[in-house]
């Protein structure tokens, strides 16, 4: 059991692997141009107002730089309850952001990913109230993500929306 904060190397190691196990994660099924990914996702209906792949990816690049800034930050803390509470809705919300690009992209499954979008959206606000009660600025940096995730929600909701009845792969 530790009785204190971890070091910045420990912190920064904890932090470094988790996302890179979500990166890898992430990156099984990319929407790369000439991936079958690609055209599947490319055929897909979706509302005049989807941001184009490269934002969405410059995105969620900055979130997941906030989002390890954070939990590095509460890393730092010495552990609590309130401390791990964050942490464990950190390290969820972090994992999923992988967990959701296998469940759509890999997965194509539209409906369980927009309900797991809005899940996400929830427990991505739950961190932020959580590590507001332990560090501020680490609170801060799940702010964007939730904002994110507000839109995110709503636009996978609307591609399932859109694409009803359609086979779940081309």
């Amino acid at each position: 059991m530790l009785s204190g904060p971890l070091t910045p190397v420990q912190s920064g190691s904890v932090v470094a692997g988790t996302l890179a196990a979500t990166t890898v994660l992430a990156q099984l099924h990319p929407p790369i141009p000439g991936t079958e990914t690609f055209r599947w996702y490319q055929s897909l209906a979706k509302p005049r107002w989807t941001p184009p792949g490269a934002v969405i990816g410059a995105i969620w690049t900055g979130i997941e730089a906030g989002m390890a800034w954070g939990g590095y930050r509460l890393l730092r803390r010495p552990p609590t309850p309130a401390r791990n509470a964050a942490l464990g809705l950190w390290l969820f919300n972090v994992g999923m952001i992988g967990g959701w690009s296998e469940l759509f992209f890999g997965g194509k499954k539209l409906g369980p990913a927009a309900i797991a979008a809005g899940g996400m959206l929830a427990t991505g606000a739950a961190f932020v109230a959580a590590a507001d009660d332990v560090d501020h600025k680490a609170a801060a940096t799940g702010l964007p993500f939730v904002a994110w995730l507000a839109v995110a929600t709503t636009l996978a909701t609307e591609v399932w929306r859109m694409n009803r009845g359609r086979v779940a792969s081309t």
